[in-house]
């Protein structure tokens, strides 16, 4: 198994009280697979798992489970450490478990090698390894995520390195075949498919996700003059809704869009500013005038 194609990592909708508001939750996960998306991402930071308690994470879960079970989609769950993992037991409708590179300790690429081979032994379910060193301060190497590939039960990496560099050509020319790179910068995605990158993780599919299931089609195809003009136009997008920390923004637009009943997030984080919310909502105007 390859993943290929669209995963859509959703938000954590509040309502008035505070509570999740489940039936918008439902309302955004169906909207995503029903625009083409061949997956959903439960529990990834644009979920705010962090600020949620262990019975808010299970009813995430538990919603995206079963409706990823009814339209045989995928579902990726954001799991750091091995209990985490284990909780995944007795959920077939699981595909993947999306894991954090070791954050802060920079345990060098031997210790991530490391630590993902003990996560998988632990794992009822494969891996797909989030690497974001801009987060973490754990940067890897093309023979790194070689090495990382190469370990049994992993089965993709989320690649969020904020650039591309030359670790990034050189990975991508030569990735292990059933090994899934999935972009997960969203302003970059583009360019990682053009490059071979086989789908993408990307938050501002939310308020955009057709457009994202086209730009990946585009790409996959050959078709590079559709794909590099409606990459800059989704680049354009993504840059406004990641302009205030994420998902602070898609929750203002998604709230102006009258989709989720509160813009509201939980500490650490504030809620995106008027001109944020602005600029993204000019920006996707812009994207559905020019698709038209």
């Amino acid at each position: 198994m390859t993943l290929t194609g669209l995963y859509v990592p959703l938000i954590t909708p509040f309502d008035l009280t505070g509570s999740i508001a489940v039936d918008a939750l439902t309302a955004l996960a169906t909207d995503a697979l029903d625009a083409g998306a061949a997956g959903l991402v439960a529990l990834g930071t644009t979920g705010e798992p962090t600020a949620l308690s262990d019975d808010e994470r299970a009813t995430v879960l538990d919603v995206l489970a079963a409706l990823c079970r009814s339209r045989r989609a995928h579902l990726l769950v954001g799991a750091n450490g091995v209990d985490a993992l284990r909780a995944l037991s007795g959920r077939p409708e699981v595909t993947a478990a999306l894991c954090l590179v070791p954050p802060f300790l920079r345990p060098g690429p031997a210790g991530v090698l490391a630590y993902f081979a003990h996560l998988a032994q632990a794992s009822p379910v494969p891996l797909v390894v989030y690497h974001v060193p801009y987060r973490t301060g754990q940067h890897l190497r093309a023979d790194d995520l070689r090495q990382l590939a190469g370990l049994p039960g992993v089965i993709g990496i989320k690649y969020t390195t904020g650039a591309i560099d030359t670790d990034t050509v050189d990975f991508l020319a030569d990735v292990r075949p059933g090994f899934a790179v999935l972009g997960g910068d969203d302003p970059l995605i583009s360019p990682l498919l053009a490059l071979g990158a086989h789908g993408v993780i990307a938050a501002s599919a939310q308020v955009a996700a057709a457009d994202f299931v086209q730009v990946v089609a585009h790409w996959q195809l050959g078709d590079l003059v559709r794909g590099r003009a409606l990459g800059h136009r989704l680049a354009g997008l993504s840059a406004a809704l990641f302009a205030e920390p994420n998902p602070t923004v898609i929750k203002a637009v998604l709230h102006a869009q009258g989709r989720i009943p509160t813009a509201a997030v939980r500490l650490p984080l504030l809620p995106a500013g008027p001109d944020a919310a602005r600029r993204a909502l000019r920006r996707l105007d812009e994207l559905t005038s020019a698709s038209r």
